[in-house]
Formats: C-alpha cells, sequence, structure tokens
C-alpha cells in the first residue's frame, strides 16, 4: 500500500495529504486487486493505525457493494475468511477496537450477508456463534452485526424519486422480505435462544452488553414470530430488568417495541394488560416515589406505547362490530387514565410530552361516544387542569436569550395546544367554564401574580380562539353563552390594567390576543383609544425591549388595519405620536433608533393606511400623505450627495442603505391604496410623482448600484400598480440607467419590471418594448455567454435563473398579442430570438425553460402559423420546430418521473396541436 498517502487518513493529517488519501481511496475502489491488499491487511493485522484499518474496511465495502459479482469463486471465499479471521483476531486482541472500527466491519459483515446469505452462506449466523461463543468481545462484534444486519433489512427511511431508484427499490424490497422469511424458517429460534443465554449470562456483570441485546430484541421484534419473545421467561426477564438501573431504560424501550408490535386486537388487549400486572404489581406504577426522570421518560413511552395499542385494538373492534371485546378493552383504556395523568402532569417536560399521544387519542375516543361517565367527565377535566399547568413557562426559561431548551418548550406548547383543540372538540362548555374561572382569578389580582401565571391566563384567552373555531373571526355574535364569556374576559382583559404587567412575556400576550380578537372593538368601540395608547407608550412602541417594540410594530399595523373607519375620531392624535417612529435613521454613529427599519415599514403602512382611510376630503388627504412623505424626499436628496462624495465603502454602504430604507418606507405607504381609483380620490397621485422624480436620479450613481437599484425597482413595480400609466414617462430612461453595467442579478431583476409593464399597458408601451427590446436582449446574451468556471454553481444557477426570465419576457411578449415586438426588429435579430428559443426547448436540461420555450413556440405558430405570416416562417416550422418536439422528450436528460418535465412534455404536444390546426 502507497504508506505516503495513508498518512493522510489521520484527521489531524494537512490538507494536502487529506487529498492524496482520497485520491488514493478512488484508486483502489476501481484496481483490480486493491481489495485482496486490503482483505490480507485485516486478517493478519499488519496496521495498528485505526484509520488505516477503516480504511481497509472501506474497500471492502466497496468491493462487496458495487463489484461482488465479478469475484471468482476463490475470491469470494477469501473475503469470508478475512472476516471470520478477522472475527477471531477480536477475542485474542490485548486491547478491543475502537468503536468506529467494530461499528464498520458490522455493516461489511451485514452487506456480505445480504448477498451471500440466500445462496452461498446460509450459515453464517451459525459460523459466527461458533466463533464468537460467549466471549464478551465476540458478543460484542455478534451483536453489532445483527444490529447491522436489521439496518440492511427494516430501516428503509431513504426517499427514492426516480424510475430506476423506484426498481432498485422494489427489487431491493423483495429481496429483504425473502432474506427475513428465509431468517424465521432457518435461524431465528436460535437467534432468539443465543440472546436469551446472551441476557442470562450478562445480566449481573456486563450492563453494556445487556443493554447492547436488549437493542437488537426490541429491533427484530417488530418482524419475528412475537410468541418467541413474549413468553414467560423472557418476560420475566425483562420485568427483572426493569428493576436494576443500568439496564431498565433499555428494558423499558424492549417492552415498548413487543407492545408496539402489529397483532390481533384481541391478542393486543391480553398482552398489554398482562405487562400492565406484572408492571403494577412491581411497584413501577408509582411515579411519585421515582426520581429518576431519564427512565421515567422512556416509562412515560412505554405507558403511551400501551395506551395507544389498546386505542387501535378498541377502533378495531368497533370496525368488526365487537362490542363486548371492545367495551373490555376500553375498561382496560380507562384504567390506565390516572397513570397518564400522573405522566402528563409530571413537572419534567420529556416524560409528559411522550404520554401526549396516549392523551390525544384517548380524548378521541371520548369525542366518539353518545354520552360521558361522571368518571370520563372527571377526566376530561382533570386532562384540562393538566394542560393549563403545564402551559405555564418555568422560572429557567431565558426570554432574552432564547435557547435550545427554550425551543424545545415552545415545541411541547404546540403539543399542548394540540391537546386543547381536542378538548375544546370534546366539551366545549367545560373549556370555557375552566378558562374563564382561571383568567377571572387570575386578573383579579395580577399585581401580585407571578408572571408565568398572569401570561398563561392571557394566554388561554388567547388559543380559545383557534379551539372554538367560528368563521372570519365573529366570536362575539352567534352562541349567547360563548360570546358573552369572551365579551367579558376581553372587557377585563383591556380594562384590568395587565397591560402595565413588568414582564415581556405578559406584554407581548396581551398586544397578541388584542388583535386575535379584535373583532370585539366593533362590539365596545369605548375601549380602543385604551388600547392605542398602549400600543403607542412605553407598554408597546417604546417599551424598553427590542423584542417588544419588533413585535408590537407589527400587532400595531394590523389593529390599525382591522379597526378601518373605527380609527377615525384618532387618526391626528396617533399621527403625531408616531411622528418620532417615522424618522429615517442617518448612518451617523451612536445614533440609536428605536425601531428597526424592518419595524419602521410596519408604522409607515400603519401611517398610510390611518390617511387612506380616514373620512377627511381629498384635499386633507394629500396634506397629510405630503407630510408624511416630504422627510423622506429631503433626506433622500441630502444623503445621495453624501453619498456621491463618500470615499470610505464602509460610509457608503451605510448610506446606500438608509437611501434604500427611505424607497421602501414611500413604497409601503403605498400599500394602503388598492387600485388607482384611491390614489387618485386621494389626490395623492402627486405625492408619488414626486418620489419618483425624487428616486429616480439613484438609478446613475454609479456607487452600489445593487443597493440603489434593487429599492428603485421595487418602488416603480408599487407605482404601476398605484398610478398606472402616470408612470409611463419615467420607464424609458428608468430602464435605460438600469441596463448599464448590469450583472446577471439585476437583469434577473428587472425583467419582471419590464414583464409587468407589457402585461398591464400591452399595445400602449410598443414602442418604448421595440425600442429597448435589442439593448436588454444584448445585455442578456452578454451576461450568459460570460465564461464561469466549471465548479462555479452559483454563477451556474445564476445563469439558470436568467435564461428562465429571458424565457418569460418573451412569453409575456407573445402572450400580451405584441408579436410584432419580436417581429419589427429585423429578419436576422428574429431568426436569432428564434433559435434560442429552439435551444431552450432542446438544449437546456431545465424542465421549467422548456415548458415556457413550448408555449412561446405554439403562440407563435398560433400568431405567424397562418398564410399571411412573416416570410420564412412556415419552413422555420417544419425544420426546426416540429424536430424540437421530437428531440427535447428524447433527450437522457428529459425524466418523465419529474412534474415539471410532464407540464413541459404537454406543452411540446398543444405545440404539435398547433401547428397541425394551422397548417
Amino acid at each position: 500500500m502507497d504508506e505516503q498517502a495513508l498518512l493522510g487518513l489521520n484527521p489531524n493529517a494537512d490538507a494536502d495529504f487529506r487529498q492524496r488519501a482520497l485520491a488514493y481511496f478512488e484508486q483502489l475502489k476501481i484496481s483490480q486487486d486493491a481489495w485482496q491488499v486490503c482483505a490480507e491487511a485485516l486478517a493478519q493485522s499488519i496496521y495498528s493505525d485505526d484509520h488505516i484499518k477503516f480504511f481497509c474496511f472501506q474497500v471492502l465495502e466497496h468491493q462487496i457493494k458495487f463489484k461482488y459479482s465479478e469475484l471468482t469463486e476463490v475470491q469470494q471465499q477469501l473475503i469470508r475468511e478475512t472476516l471470520i479471521t478477522w472475527l477471531q483476531a477480536q477475542m485474542l486482541n490485548p486491547q478491543p477496537e475502537k468503536t468506529f472500527i467494530r461499528n464498520k466491519a458490522a455493516q461489511v459483515f451485514a452487506l456480505l450477508f445480504v448477498t451471500e446469505y440466500l445462496t452461498k452462506w446460509p450459515k453464517f449466523f451459525f459460523d459466527i456463534l461458533s466463533v464468537v461463543d460467549l466471549n464478551p468481545r465476540g458478543v460484542d462484534m455478534y451483536l453489532r452485526i445483527l444490529m447491522a444486519v436489521d439496518a440492511e433489512l427494516v430501516d428503509r427511511d431513504v426517499v427514492h424519486t426516480s424510475e430506476a431508484s423506484y426498481f432498485a427499490l422494489t427489487f431491493e424490497a423483495r429481496r429483504n422480505t425473502l432474506l427475513k422469511d428465509t431468517m424465521r424458517e432457518q435461524c431465528i429460534p436460535s437467534l432468539v435462544e443465543s440472546w436469551y443465554q446472551i441476557l442470562q449470562n450478562y445480566q449481573y456483570n456486563n450492563s453494556e452488553l445487556t443493554c447492547q441485546c436488549l437493542e437488537v430484541v426490541g429491533a427484530y421484534v417488530s418482524w419475528i414470530d412475537l410468541s418467541l419473545i413474549a413468553n414467560e421467561r423472557f418476560i420475566n426477564m425483562l420485568l427483572g430488568h426493569m428493576s436494576v438501573e443500568v439496564l431498565r431504560e433499555e428494558a423499558c424501550d424492549c417492552l415498548f417495541e413487543i407492545v408496539n408490535k402489529g397483532m390481533d386486537p384481541i391478542d393486543k388487549t391480553k398482552l398489554v394488560e398482562s405487562l400492565c400486572q406484572v408492571l403494577q404489581s412491581a411497584g413501577l406504577f408509582s411515579i411519585d416515589q421515582e426520581d429518576d426522570v431519564d427512565f421515567l421518560a422512556r416509562f412515560s413511552k412505554l405507558v403511551n406505547g400501551m395506551g395507544q395499542a389498546l386505542i387501535a385494538s378498541w377502533t378495531k373492534l368497533i370496525k368488526n362490530g365487537d362490542m363486548k371485546s371492545a367495551q373490555d378493552t376500553l375498561q382496560a383504556i380507562e384504567a390506565k387514565v390516572a397513570l397518564m395523568l400522573q405522566l402528563l402532569i409530571h413537572e419534567d417536560d420529556d416524560i409528559s410530552s411522550n404520554i401526549i399521544g396516549f392523551c390525544y387519542d384517548y380524548l378521541h375516543i371520548l369525542k366518539q361516544l353518545s354520552a360521558l361517565s361522571d368518571q370520563q367527565k372527571a377526566n376530561v377535566e382533570a386532562i384540562m387542569l393538566a394542560v393549563m399547568k403545564k402551559l405555564t413557562y418555568d422560572e429557567e426559561y431565558n426570554f432574552e436569550n432564547e435557547g435550545e431548551d427554550e425551543a424545545m418548550f415552545v415545541e411541547y406548547r404546540k403539543q399542548l395546544k394540540l391537546l386543547l383543540d381536542r378538548l375544546a372538540q370534546v366539551s366545549p362548555e367545560l373549556l370555557l367554564a375552566s378558562v374563564r374561572r382561571v383568567f377571572n382569578t387570575t386578573l383579579q389580582n395580577w399585581q401580585t401574580t407571578r408572571f408565568m401565571e398572569v401570561e398563561v391566563a392571557i394566554r388561554l384567552l388567547y388559543m380559545l380562539a383557534e379551539a372554538l373555531p367560528v368563521s372570519h373571526g365573529a366570536h362575539f355574535s352567534g352562541d349567547v353563552t360563548k360570546a358573552t364569556a369572551l365579551q367579558d374576559m376581553m372587557r377585563t382583559l383591556v380594562t384590568s390594567g395587565v397591560s402595565a404587567y413588568q414582564h415581556t412575556s405578559v406584554t407581548l400576550e396581551f398586544f397578541e390576543t388584542v388583535v386575535r380578537y379584535e373583532k370585539f372593538f366593533a362590539v365596545e368601540p369605548q375601549h380602543i383609544p385604551t388600547v392605542l395608547m398602549a400600543f403607542l407608550d412605553h407598554r408597546g412602541l417604546r417599551h424598553t425591549s427590542p423584542k417588544v417594540r419588533s413585535r408590537t410594530a407589527y400587532l400595531f399595523s394590523r389593529f390599525v388595519k382591522s379597526l378601518n373607519k373605527q380609527m377615525n375620531p384618532f387618526i391626528e392624535d396617533v399621527l403625531n405620536r408616531i411622528q418620532d417612529l417615522l424618522e429615517l435613521s442617518p448612518p451617523e454613529n451612536g445614533f440609536q433608533a428605536l425601531l428597526s427599519s424592518d419595524d419602521q415599514l410596519f408604522i409607515y403602512e400603519t401611517a398610510g393606511v390611518l390617511i387612506v382611510n380616514s373620512e377627511y376630503s381629498a384635499e386633507r388627504k394629500q396634506v397629510l400623505m405630503r407630510n408624511l412623505l416630504t422627510p423622506l424626499m429631503e433626506k433622500f436628496k441630502i444623503l445621495l450627495e453624501k453619498l456621491m462624495m463618500a470615499q470610505d465603502e464602509d460610509r457608503q454602504m451605510a448610506l446606500a442603505d438608509c437611501l434604500n430604507h427611505a424607497v421602501g418606507f414611500a413604497s409601503r405607504t403605498s400599500k394602503a391604496f388598492s387600485n388607482k381609483q384611491t390614489v387618485k380620490q386621494c389626490g395623492c397621485s402627486e405625492v408619488y410623482l414626486d418620489c419618483l422624480q425624487t428616486f429616480l436620479p439613484a438609478l446613475s450613481c454609479p456607487l452600489q448600484k445593487e443597493v440603489l437599484r434593487s429599492g428603485v425597482r421595487t418602488f416603480l413595480h408599487r407605482m404601476i400598480i398605484c398610478l398606472e400609466e402616470e408612470v409611463l414617462p419615467f420607464i424609458p430612461s428608468a430602464s435605460e440607467h438600469m441596463l448599464k453595467d448590469c450583472e446577471a442579478k439585476d437583469l434577473q431583476e428587472f425583467i419582471p419590471l419590464i414583464n409587468q409593464i407589457t402585461a398591464k399597458f400591452k399595445t400602449q408601451v410598443s414602442p418604448f418594448l421595440q425600442q429597448m427590446f435589442m439593448p436588454l436582449l444584448h445585455a442578456i446574451f452578454e451576461v450568459l455567454l460570460l465564461p464561469a468556471e466549471e465548479n462555479d454553481q452559483s454563477a451556474a444557477l445564476e445563469k439558470q435563473m436568467l435564461r428562465r426570465s429571458y424565457f418569460a419576457f418573451l412569453q409575456t411578449v407573445t402572450g400580451s398579442g405584441m408579436s410584432e415586438v419580436i417581429a419589427n426588429q429585423g429578419a436576422e435579430n428574429v431568426e436569432r430570438v428564434l433559435f434560442t428559443v429552439i435551444q431552450g426547448a432542446v438544449d437546456y436540461p431545465d424542465p421549467i425553460a422548456q415548458k415556457t420555450c413550448f408555449i412561446i413556440l405554439s403562440k407563435l405558430v398560433e400568431l405567424w402559423g397562418g398564410k399571411d405570416g412573416p416570410v420564412g416562417f412556415a419552413d422555420f416550422v417544419y425544420k426546426h420546430i416540429v424536430p424540437a418536439c421530437f428531440l427535447a422528450p428524447l433527450k437522457q436528460t428529459f425524466d418523465l418521473a419529474d412534474a415539471q418535465t410532464v407540464l413541459a412534455l404537454s406543452e411540446c404536444a398543444v405545440t404539435l396541436k398547433t401547428i397541425h390546426l394551422k397548417r
């Protein structure tokens, strides 16, 4: 072996050595006999370096996986002997191999098993067992091999998409089924016996091997005959392990797998019940006396498995009409509810989380019953109280710096929310009454109550909105009892003063709930000023926490939009109070704005909505809108001058960002208009045209082009919607600037703007399009023809996206009935454009672009394919379009398992049909 190359296998080796080792590995994979060198190295323990041993196993693995059939009988025998020799050596070595080597060796054994068991090596397991006997190192390898075999036969999480991999998968599935069937017939009873011997032998003196063996039993139980495991001697041993501290977690998981096994519903009920009796008599149901949370988490998972297994049996028995057995099973389920509740309410969230599935399914049963017994009603109430208690934050939750623990609690809360929704389906009245009781008790004394209890009380009110669904948020009409209860709670929320609570979680929950129940303010509008003040002062937009200020900015915008006309009396006051929040933060050092620029977008949108939806006259609206936008325009002019003179690149970037924000804010105010009519009605066209004239000079700024162009382009998109043809005079010069020195990304973002103009104004912009058609195409072709490095993935992707944008542009032009724009470009240019479309349809393996190209071709055939079409087009149809329709689907890359490709094929067929109709 190349000793120099092998040095690169060490993780601490430098990059050159590592590169050389990789190249050597690739070389050995193709070599005819390299595997023999590796096999010899393993059999004779030539190398002591762990990484080299691992490397040898990798070479063998590759040989077995991909080139095994090329070997002679003798060579295949050699591989078998090598592995057995290596296994024998494990029991004599002074030190055991590292875990990663043992795992890799087990994988190689498993691969050989899959390849040879049905044909050349039916005694695979017996040979291994005869070598390892009860030697601890040998047993360790034997158990690892069993886990690797199970992974080969059962764990199939791989997602296969293409047709080839689908066939490979079905072949693999059939092969695995055959392997498992053969194992069941020939060796499974012996394997089970060996597991029993290992457990009996090592349960008191080698916990690691015992746990490994329990893991094997748990893995195999899903596909072997259950009676081999679910019998007195095995179950008794497992139950014995349940009281041994180092074994009980694995024993729990093993019992879980036994319970999870698919079987007849009556047998399943019997199995679960007998297990429960034994566990209960062993004292394992006394949760309060157990302080090992890791074990309890596994035990909770086991109880959850038993509960869900019983419920699955009940469902099947009901379906089969066996009411007597179903009733017995239901009693068995009810008997577990007390234990379930103990686990659900446990202070450790992992223990509680593991039982939620059983709890959820139990409620689903109750939902199906015609009437609930007193005990079942009590159970529902107990679950409800448990959920309310468990929703509460604990003292350790870090609100300022949320990490992994906090993220897990948020996920756990989502699970509890599902339980709450299910509770609402079983007994909405009870849920409403319980929440009301907790809410009122807490809010009466909120000043002296801990933050987590206040937060959860408001949170429960918030959650009712989804748990008790209504159409369009109409919670305050219809069912009188419900409407009254919710109305009372909302009134208490906004009048109790709880918005002043000094904790971010309570503050945020208050605002979230107020916005969730905005319809309340239509019923009791007298509370609007109170809530507006909370939004505008130190409780909301001026809170000390940036997180609260940011979220409040968004919620405030939603609140104002939802109240619409009811905001009229407060408009001027609100506009005055948010004045300082609208200031454009200059990029000067030390200035710390209250809101980030993203948050300010919501405040600008809110200001726009207030002005546009007000009942003021058009003149007044115009004045207010001018007051809102003029400071932005003035700041913009000053900052643009500063940018032109700035030398330092960081300063340039800061100024360009600030200019971009100014344009973004102006764009956002226009969201209040639904169409041009409202812009005209409000008399605001002039203000926005002034903004356009102020912002467009930024396009000719040679510095920070990408940032500035992006902002102005977005503004133009908005103005096309708001001002319609009043924008048109500005488009030619804007386009000219945007096409100067542009890159792939610039063009890709500019084309949608031209598409929007084309689709909206159609023939109105025909002269402009004819004039800029070829300059735009030249810019696109120039970028597409730029050489790029072979492995530059991002450059290749940018070109692909630009190509798609180019075809989308041609599709818009032809689809808007403006094919004359192309036709008037001169015969040579027309031909060039047509050839790019043919190329896009056939040569590039991009089904999205191909689909667009066929749409363009069928449109052109429809428009030009008749007797009066352009000269030479009929020839082009037969020489190029018809062949393209056949060449594209014949390409190797044309993958019909891909949905986009199927759409491209469909458009290809439409093109042929159009040719048939027109010619």
